[in-house]
């Protein structure tokens, strides 16, 4: 076999080997989409829910005051939550986040100083690299997706709120639209507010009559207020939190079996490139063996 031969069925035998790893890839992460999308479908209409009562808690005729409802001037210190993955082989997922945490930070930075608690290791590697500071990091989150887990988290931030250490709390996450189509968003955690936050995870767009419907809601607290809210405002901070968690971690399954796909559907092209090739160049071979055993048969006679 020429040596030009040979070369290519090694290449050929390498995409090959390549090609089955992409595949298995492909398919666990089939596996593992499919249990996170079904964990996000499962507790968003839970999310939303609590969410929507804290909206209509505030715009109720009964003002309500809580630590972790308290608007500051907006010009100290911001610390957001970045969740990333803690592998690579994801297409776009970790890199679409670190164009969006790059384009908050330069809104931001001029008027505040930012601090980032991270989940995930790429998210890691990216906050050193990009000379950022970070005050704490939790590993697994995305692997585990218990609720939990996410305590520790939602603790740190709020603890951090509460003493005033940090004006804002954001939450940087990937939010599962499709299969195909995941968005890198931005969302501000703490204060909590009803207006573009993480209420919208999932969220349907509400008719005019449901909108001014909860306008006019009011509520009646039993036990007291305080007490309520003391109890039910961490739990939507918590819920929140996961439920972003629980975003990514779909978000970044899809990703990587597209990824692993386009992957395996590379390979099987420069497999018949090869192929191609392989078989012109036999073909060449053939010929001019056969050119050689003519000519000399001639030369004989």
């Amino acid at each position: 076999m020429p040596a030009g031969t040979k070369a290519i069925t090694r290449r050929i035998k390498s995409v090959t080997n390549t090609k089955k790893i992409t595949k298995a890839m492909e398919m666990v992460s089939v596996a593992k989409m499919r249990r996170a999308t079904d964990s996000v479908l499962a507790t968003r209409p839970y999310s939303n829910l609590a969410w929507q009562i804290i909206g209509n808690i505030s715009k109720s005729k009964n003002k309500i005051a809580h630590p972790l409802l308290e608007k500051r001037s907006g010009q100290g210190k911001i610390m957001v939550i970045l969740i990333t993955s803690d592998k690579g082989l994801c297409g776009s997922f970790n890199s679409q986040m670190f164009r969006e945490i790059k384009k908050f930070v330069l809104d931001n930075s001029d008027n505040n100083k930012i601090d980032f608690v991270v989940a995930g290791k790429r998210g890691e590697l990216f906050a050193l690299r990009e000379k950022m500071n970070i005050t704490a990091t939790f590993e697994d989150l995305l692997n585990k997706t218990k609720f939990t887990d996410i305590k520790p988290v939602a603790k740190l931030a709020m603890n951090k709120f509460v003493d005033k250490t940090y004006d804002k709390v954001y939450v940087a996450y990937t939010d599962y639209i499709s299969t195909l189509n995941q968005k890198a968003r931005v969302r501000q955690l703490l204060p909590i507010i009803q207006d573009d936050n993480l209420g919208d995870i999932g969220k349907k767009d509400e008719t005019p009559e449901q909108t001014e419907a909860q306008k006019s809601l009011d509520y009646i607290f039993e036990p007291q207020k305080k007490e309520l809210l003391e109890m039910l405002l961490p739990k939507i901070v918590e819920t929140q939190i996961f439920q972003a968690i629980l975003e990514s971690v779909a978000s970044e399954h899809s990703a990587r079996m597209v990824a692993m796909k386009n992957a395996t559907d590379a390979a099987n092209e420069m497999v018949d490139d090869l192929t191609l090739t392989f078989n012109k160049l036999r073909q060449a071979g053939i010929t001019r063996e056969i050119s050689e055993i003519s000519a000399g048969k001639a030369a004989l006679e």
